[in-house]
């Protein structure tokens, strides 16, 4: 009933930038904080950056300086601006929506836990 779907990811040199979007579709109600999470090839999933219906973010240390998440709530959409990438970077991003949603019986859903397909994220020379 609701889809998160990401793009933007690709290979990018260390130093370099890439803009991650990601498009909230469905029978959607409204939607709260938006996230974005990262994990990398054989670690746990890391929350990355997060922000609130009204635009408080919050970031993970490691990318805090150099990430910025932002969103645009009349397209339903979050996206991640991160610069100054490092190899450690490198990961699948997901997008995550705190959201409520009409169902299959028209009932109302809420759930924190809508997450996207995921993009990956190389960061490479």
């Amino acid at each position: 009933q609701v889809q998160l779907v990401e793009s933007g990811g690709g290979l990018v040199q260390p130093g370099g930038s890439l803009r991650l979007s990601c498009a909230v579709s469905g029978r959607i109600i409204a939607i709260y904080g938006m996230s974005w999470y990262r994990q990398a090839a054989g670690k746990s999933r890391e929350l990355v950056a997060g922000i609130t219906s009204g635009g408080n973010t919050n970031y993970a240390g490691s990318v805090k300086g150099r990430f910025t998440i932002s969103r645009d709530n009349a397209k339903n959409t979050v996206y991640l601006q991160m610069n100054s990438l490092k190899p450690e970077d490198t990961a699948v991003y997901y997008c995550n929506a705190d959201l409520t949603y009409y169902g299959p019986d028209d009932s109302m859903v809420a759930t924190k836990d809508a997450f996207g397909q995921g993009t990956q994220v190389t960061v490479s020379s």
